[in-house]
């Protein structure tokens, strides 16, 4: 006898989106300041050799800053024209 067994496999596409520098909604304001949605903060206890390390790679562009939204906060920012 011969069995298989039936799977059912459903593919949805992720509603998750990175920003990046440069994008429109990667700055975010409350009318007074402006910042950046995402950025690294860096321990003031990080040895200096490390610190240059980083330093040359942020540079470099070898390492940058990006923020994950999910497309109902991006529609929701279009909205609001921020």
């Amino acid at each position: 006898m011969l069995y298989t067994n039936s799977m059912n496999i459903t593919c949805r596409q992720s509603q998750i989106r990175t920003i990046k520098p440069g994008d429109k909604n990667f700055i975010i304001t409350d009318g007074f300041t402006q910042a950046n949605r995402a950025g690294f903060e860096i321990s003031n206890n990080c040895p200096k050799e490390y610190l240059s390390i980083l330093i040359t790679a942020f540079n470099a562009g070898w390492v940058k800053p990006v923020a994950q939204v999910t497309e109902r906060e991006l529609l929701f920012m279009g909205l609001t024209n921020n």
